[in-house]
């Protein structure tokens, strides 16, 4: 990759907006590109294909992502509230308020697989920061892998 021998740091937006890990910003954490494949969408591998950083840190890693998909969704009602409110307008003689809840609903009902897997990434890149000697090896003190917490139950 190019950006490895130049030695460039990814950017952000982009590896988030991308669904990348948040430890070397290229490799993949979904198993599938396709977030509207709704079987797959959200399989995830037990380590970054590219890094080997493991995908959930710990058990029950990703119950957090709730309070960030509520931000995100909240994001979209306002951002099409103001988009509907410039380009229609709302009135109190016709009914437009109704037509702008139907077309959010359906704005966030086609949105969600996108919105939970960013929410994910968003969560990730909250606790596991980008480091700059990832292709040293495997981070240091992630303790026991997925496959051992499966096991252990």
């Amino acid at each position: 990759m190019c950006a490895d021998k130049n030695n460039v740091k990814p950017n952000l937006l982009k590896s988030l907006l991308g669904n990348k890990c948040a430890r070397c910003r290229r490799g993949a954490i979904y198993t599938t590109q396709n977030p509207y494949d709704l079987k797959n969408c959200l399989k995830m591998p037990d380590v970054c294909p590219v890094c080997g950083q493991p995908v959930e840190v710990e058990v029950g890693f990703y119950y957090g992502t709730g309070y960030v998909s509520y931000a995100l969704s909240i994001a979209v009602c306002v951002a099409s509230l103001i988009a509907w409110w410039l380009f229609i307008g709302f009135s109190i003689y016709d009914n437009r308020i109704f037509w702008w809840l139907g077309v959010n609903a359906l704005l966030l009902i086609i949105l969600q697989p996108l919105l939970m897997r960013w929410s994910r990434t968003i969560w990730m890149a909250f606790f596991v920061y980008y480091d700059e000697n990832w292709h040293q090896g495997p981070p240091q003190g992630t303790g026991r892998s997925n496959a051992t917490f499966k096991n252990a139950i």
